[in-house]
């Protein structure tokens, strides 16, 4: 028996239909191997990977990303925007108010949507995004 081959990145963004290029390789694997990692920090990880890329190319490719469901944004208030690879759940974020760090939560209860609107005003809800905001362990024990 053969065992099954595990997509390859480039498998992955072809059957998203979006075409396979280097920098689309090394962004997605940038951000699938960081913690919510913003544009620069990304942008950071292709160079490193591939050479130059232009911040408008990354933006570009992560909006196609995004649109195809390979990556996922979030944006905390106050915060700029965050990529993560950890899609196709309903998983929520909390965020430290001190020094901006972000850590994944898994839903608050129950099944997705992960939590029952008090009102849903006849929306079919499919999803909840919901931000946690606190001290991470670091802050908490400096200002302590």
């Amino acid at each position: 028996m053969i065992a099954p081959r595990t997509p390859t990145t480039a498998d992955e963004l072809r059957g998203a239909g979006l075409r396979v290029t280097a920098a689309r390789v090394a962004l997605l694997e940038t951000v699938r191997h960081g913690d919510h990692l913003d544009v620069d920090a990304i942008a950071s990880g292709v160079r490193d990977r591939v050479g130059h890329v232009s911040l408008q190319a990354v933006y570009e490719a992560l909006h196609a990303l995004t649109a195809a469901g390979l990556v996922r944004r979030i944006e905390p208030a106050g915060s700029p925007a965050r990529f993560e690879g950890r899609v196709g759940d309903n998983h929520h974020h909390v965020v430290c108010r001190s020094c901006g760090a972000v850590a994944d939560v898994d839903c608050a209860v129950g099944h997705a949507p992960c939590l029952t609107a008090s009102d849903d005003h006849g929306f079919s809800i499919e999803e909840a995004d919901v931000i946690y905001w606190g001290l991470c362990p670091g802050c908490s024990t400096a200002r302590g």
